[in-house]
């Protein structure tokens, strides 16, 4: 057992667009169940070390736009995390020096700090708590020390890691270099000549990370301590310092300050592991079926080998597939030969280019207080399935341009119109007419439905004028 506390950062801040279209910028592939109970960041959360062992409350870092994600994702399995907002995307180093000084400020300059991605897949926990105490007792000896993993195969999607000379604890050694991406032939090399996988898992003392990120990225330091203290709490996140964090260099913690210390070292970790990255990473983290095929949700094969079919919802079939990958979501399908899954990162940014609002959208929209979907739209309509989770409540509000009808499907509304306050039951409805301060709550204990009819002139999102809201979106 380590000696020193182990302060667990979750970072939880990537898009995922690799795995569009079930991951999109708006909802990405961390806080996702692909085929699973849990999404990955919950389950990142709950193979953390137990405090028994010298583990405490987690740091998340993550993106403004995904607070309430994390929090509620994280209440859901009774993990009590402190959520640190970035203000803006400054890639790995700007987070983890950030968490490097939080943790210090929280438990003192011996703590350990067990920076994790939160949407890599380790099924198993206990495996990965014995590597995650094994390296911490490495990391006590002054090493920043990262989790190697043994190839199973000459994968041209990870960097990889050559480990030099033995440490004093058993499994660990110095790092020699650390590579980028391989082609295929240098892939092989790399695994023949025993290199590791680079996972992109760390744990550090807290003080040497912030000494030599000191050392070489003076800036990235500054900033990062900067950031902390014009930090403020907003609805119990932790807001780091706009300014300053949106100054620091974006670079990756590789570059800052890996691949230039002395301190580096590897530890193998014995435990299964893959960064989830692309659809060919899924379909090798799932049993093939019959011939060969891998499929989720409701999908029907004829005559097809080696076929990846994933789908969210509607029925996918398939005559004479051959080693293909097709993903469907409720408003976009992917269709690729298996080996390209590398490319849909390029797919996106094309989308993105032609203003596709499925590229950064789902259909699907997630909201403090709960989701709405579009059901239907049309020339001076829309229709939207809205859900309200119990006890929340959507912004006092008003329209310039629309009118809304609201239909209650489920459950009990509390309705605000103007100056009145009035219940609406199941099978009930209530007009909202243009220019009326309105809003709806959730009194009960379960999830309110209600199906809103918009009807005007201009029917966008930014045609909300906030009076009052308890997730200080005003």
């Amino acid at each position: 057992m380590a000696g020193s506390k182990i302060v667990p950062v979750v970072l939880a801040g990537g898009s995922g667009t690799r795995l569009w279209p079930v991951s999109r910028d708006s909802m990405p592939k961390q806080f996702l169940a692909l085929g699973s109970e849990r999404t990955f960041y919950q389950d990142t959360l709950l193979r953390l070390p137990p405090k028994s062992e010298g583990g405490t409350d987690p740091i998340v870092i993550t993106a403004d736009a995904f607070r309430f994600f994390a929090r509620r994702q994280a209440a859901e399995i009774g993990v009590d995390a402190t959520i640190i907002l970035e203000p803006a995307r400054r890639d790995s180093a700007a987070a983890l020096i950030v968490a490097a000084r939080y943790a210090q400020k929280l438990y003192g300059d011996d703590c350990l700090v067990l920076a994790l991605a939160a949407d890599h897949l380790v099924p198993d926990v206990k495996l990965f708590q014995e590597a995650c105490l094994a390296a911490a007792a490495a990391a006590e000896e002054g090493r920043i020390v990262t989790f190697g993993i043994t190839p199973t195969e000459p994968r041209t999607s990870y960097g990889y890691i050559k480990p030099g000379k033995p440490l004093g604890t058993p499994g660990a050694f110095a790092v020699t270099s650390f590579v980028e991406k391989p082609d295929r032939e240098t892939a092989e090399r790399y695994v023949a000549e025993g290199y590791l996988w680079n996972s992109g898992n760390f744990i550090f003392p807290a003080a040497l990370m912030l000494s030599e990120a000191a050392k070489f990225e003076p800036e990235i330091a500054a900033g990062a301590e900067a950031a902390i203290a014009g930090a403020h709490e907003d609805l119990s996140f932790i807001r780091l310092d706009d300014k300053s964090f949106a100054a620091i260099p974006a670079k990756s913690i590789d570059y800052a300050v890996l691949e230039r210390t002395d301190r580096a070292a590897v530890i193998e970790g014995r435990f299964s592991w893959s960064d989830i990255g692309s659809w060919d990473a899924v379909r090798d983290s799932r049993s093939p079926g019959e011939h060969g095929n891998v499929t989720s949700g409701p999908v029907a094969l004829i005559d097809s080998h080696n076929a990846f079919v994933h789908t969210e919802g509607p029925l996918v079939t398939g005559i004479g597939l051959d080693n293909l990958t097709v993903v469907a979501s409720e408003d976009a399908i992917l269709i690729m030969p298996s080996d390209r899954a590398q490319d849909v990162k390029h797919l996106v940014a094309s989308l993105k280019a032609e203003k596709r609002n499925e590229a950064n959208e789902h259909i699907k929209i997630h909201r403090p207080w709960g989701t709405y979907q579009t059901i239907c739209r049309g020339d001076r309509f829309h229709v939207k399935k809205i859900v309200v989770e119990p006890g929340a409540k959507l912004s006092l509000q008003k329209h310039h341009h629309r009118a809304e009808h609201w239909v209650v499907v489920r459950g009990t509304a509390e309705v605000t119109l103007n100056d009145t306050i009035r219940t609406v039951n199941e099978n009930e409805s209530i007009y909202l007419p243009l220019g009326a301060i309105h809003r709806v709550s959730n009194p009960g204990k379960i999830p309110l439905e209600l199906i809103e009819v918009q009807t005007g002139s201009y029917l966008g999102e930014d045609d909300i004028v906030r009076i009052e809201d308890i997730y200080a979106r005003v």
